[in-house]
């Protein structure tokens, strides 16, 4: 299943996230050693869940045999940059149906604006990434092809305001050489539910507060792993 912790570290992880989602179950290293082996082909659909909500990935993802259904910036005054809004942004395919009211799991391309105090300019920020919801929570991980620099979000979302936090790791043969970025997030979702657009924060190289537009842009409901591999590439900005 390719995830960085032991079998007895899985099944309790899936013990504690089951207990403290209201969906109590019994994984055991055993269970975990059957779902490797082959010797069963998909979860039950209450332990799929569970196993979504603690790897952050749709269960198509995870080796089983079937499914389971340039902008103005403003210095703060303190050593920050706020970036504001480019007249460039990225559509949502046309002729697709967007994402369900209240239901926001899907395939969503994301983007974000920075400034770099370093090379005295702002940047835009890429990545396709996976959104799976539980409830009101949203786990999102970015694709691996869609960009050098993982990209994760843990996010709730309260009637069209989504809020919570973003880590992303920046590729080591990258500018900023490694290193690991993180803060909150805020947005609004659009009517359509098919755009979330709002705020980052966030620090600078230089431990100073800096500020940037952030939205995530429907692109398909499917999780499957052929519209992942679809996605799995790097994006390219259109102009709105």
């Amino acid at each position: 299943m390719g995830l960085l912790m032991s079998q007895d570290d899985l099944a309790r992880a899936l013990r504690e996230a089951g207990a403290k989602a209201g969906v109590p179950n019994e994984a055991s290293k055993r269970m975990v050693q059957r779902w490797e082996s082959g010797q069963v082909g998909a979860p039950h659909p209450r332990m799929a869940r569970v196993l979504e909500m603690v790897t952050g990935l749709p269960i198509s993802s995870l080796g089983f045999s079937i499914s389971v259904p340039s902008a103005p910036v403003t210095e703060d005054g303190q050593g920050g940059h706020d970036v504001a809004d480019s007249a460039t942004q990225v559509l949502a395919p046309q002729g697709m149906t967007g994402a369900a009211r209240g239901d926001y799991s899907g395939i969503w391309l994301s983007r974000y604006e920075y400034f770099s105090s370093g090379r005295g300019a702002s940047f835009v920020g890429l990545h396709y990434v996976v959104i799976l919801q539980h409830g009101n929570r949203l786990t999102v991980r970015s694709l691996p092809g869609s960009s050098d620099s993982p990209l994760t979000m843990e996010l709730t979302a309260e009637g069209n305001v989504v809020t919570g936090t973003w880590v992303e790791q920046t590729a080591t043969d990258g500018y900023y050489k490694g290193a690991r970025y993180y803060g909150a997030i805020q947005m609004l979702v659009e009517p359509t539910g098919r755009r979330m657009t709002g705020k980052w924060v966030g620090f600078g190289t230089e431990m100073d507060v800096n500020t940037g537009p952030w939205e995530l842009v429907f692109q398909d409901a499917s999780t499957n792993k052929a519209t992942m591999d679809k996605y799995n590439q790097r994006p390219v900005s259109r102009a709105d």
